[in-house]
């Protein structure tokens, strides 16, 4: 490709309009490694915020006296308001311009990490965390549809969404450490406060490098659209997170039934409407759709059980928060290692292949962790199984991000990465409450031999297994629904062309 194109490409443009300049000073060229630099920043923060309180729950719980559903809730309230107003965050992002939405989100992203440092009470903490996910909706999606425009297809592209997958995945992990060491050597709070530290960085950034960009044309928000999906997912979750007190109670049957019905409702409108909140078009593609289907199994499995094995490590097996951080290093440490791998694989057999194997071999290292006992030690029951789940989350993390956004118009942009980020937040929001129901459930049976450390384990093994199962399906997802070969992921007909699916 010549320089000319090169610089064509790496300049967002706005729809239609490839290679003009719009929403930046004539003459000046964003470096566009550079603008992967921060907004790998701002993911890394937006997915390790998801599982930094993790560590930190239990000191938390005993200092604000917290009960075991609200120490689930603090975990869920950011998922759940992350996940539900993802959609309506791509839309701003799209329609309002995506540096200035992205600017903002940064901003109140901040604001409610402080809020929850300060909290005193369980429930202003909750709600920090459930403003930390209402910002997240905004700043996430504008990060990610900065992306599309600024590497929309090519070589380069690849490049970029490898990176980019790569710490969406390792985020989860390296909260875990960052959250261990804060909690170890200053407080709880502080795995809250260092979100203003990356803050700063990132608005700083993101000020001076980054271009603007948005959809053209009159735009208009889909309100109808935005209230019903919101609400649908939100009693959706909310019912989950009743099932630990019965899967038959009518609580819980009635708030899923709501949320199902609203959910339903809100694809009608989307296709009736002129400018949908969820343009249907980017989830009825076979290809994509499986992507986010996908990403939404890997939120179930990375949000829930890296939750209980932080919850397993210090309660079940006596480790201080730093050693229960340290302890899930070798999961990040193995993603690592292997993502370079399967980034040069992805252009030579396509992401089919990696997306049927990685979940599978994922599983194999869940079912691993589900050995574990109150008895038992880190080394044997532990270690093993996060090795092989970083080879699998590799093989996934690598084209994951890359394929659920293969195709899409710049226009759609903010709403097809509010999508993939939608599915990866709610599915982790339904797991982990569905998770907790098991865990509740297999517990209290397991009470009847009087000891509360073999309960809990017997609770950790069942919530493992249900991950494993997961992952099995998106393994079968990935088999009947990717299909294609390396050009799904590089078009080499220019911005706007649409790879053979």
């Amino acid at each position: 490709m010549s320089n000319r194109a090169d610089n064509r490409a790496a300049t967002p443009a706005a729809d239609g309009m490839p290679g003009r300049p719009r929403g930046r000073a004539a003459g000046r060229t964003p470096n566009k490694w550079a603008s992967l630099a921060i907004l790998s920043l701002t993911q890394l923060v937006v997915v390790l915020d998801g599982t930094i309180v993790n560590v930190a729950l239990p000191q938390a719980q005993f200092e604000l006296d917290l009960s075991d559903s609200q120490r689930q809730w603090v975990v869920t309230a950011y998922a759940l308001a992350f996940g539900a107003l993802l959609l309506l965050g791509g839309r701003v992002a799209d329609y309002w311009g995506r540096k200035r939405t992205y600017l903002v989100g940064m901003v109140g992203f901040g604001i409610a990490s402080l809020l929850g440092g300060l909290a005193q009470t369980g429930e202003l903490l909750i709600l920090a965390r459930g403003l930390q996910g209402a910002f997240a909706a905004l700043l996430a999606p504008a990060a990610l549809a900065l992306l599309t425009v600024t590497f929309p297809y090519g070589k380069d592209r690849n490049t970029a969404f490898a990176v980019f997958g790569t710490i969406a995945g390792t985020g989860a992990a390296v909260g875990l450490v960052l959250g261990g060491v804060l909690t170890e050597f200053a407080d709880w709070r502080w795995c809250l406060y260092i979100n203003v530290v990356f803050v700063l960085i990132a608005l700083v950034g993101g000020i001076r490098i980054l271009a603007e960009s948005k959809a053209a044309g009159d735009n208009k928000y889909d309100l109808a659209g935005a209230v019903t999906v919101t609400l649908g997912l939100g009693a959706v979750v909310y019912g989950f997170s009743l099932a630990e007190g019965g899967w038959g109670s009518a609580d819980t049957i009635g708030f899923l039934a709501l949320g199902a019905g609203l959910l339903v409702a809100f694809v009608v409108i989307e296709s009736r409407v002129a400018q949908p909140l969820l343009p249907l078009r980017i989830v009825t593609d076979r290809v994509r759709g499986g992507a986010f289907l996908i990403q939404a199994v890997v939120g179930i499995v990375m949000i829930g059980s890296t939750l209980y094995l932080a919850l397993h490590l210090q309660l079940v097996l006596g480790f201080q928060p730093l050693e229960a951080g340290l302890a899930n290093l070798p999961l990040t440490l193995v993603i690592m290692v292997v993502a370079p791998i399967a980034t040069k694989l992805l252009p030579a057999i396509g992401p089919r292949p990696l997306l049927v194997f990685g979940p599978l071999i994922t599983a194999g290292g869940l079912v691993l962790l589900s050995g574990v006992t109150a008895d038992g030690s880190y080394l044997t029951q532990v270690l093993p199984g996060l090795i092989v789940m970083g080879v699998g989350m590799a093989m996934v993390f690598v084209p994951i991000q890359n394929l659920a956004l293969a195709g899409v118009e710049p226009h759609d942009a903010g709403a097809a990465s509010a999508t993939a980020n939608s599915a990866v937040q709610i599915g982790g929001s339904v797991g982990l409450s569905v998770f907790t129901a098991v865990y509740v459930s297999v517990s209290a049976q397991a009470q009847s031999n009087g000891n509360p450390l073999v309960a809990m384990a017997d609770g950790h093994s069942a919530v493992f297994i249900g991950a494993a199962i997961a992952m099995v399906v998106a393994s079968i997802i990935a088999a009947t629904m990717i299909r294609g070969d390396k050009s799904v992921l590089m078009p080499d007909h220019g911005e706007h062309a649409q790879p053979a699916l």
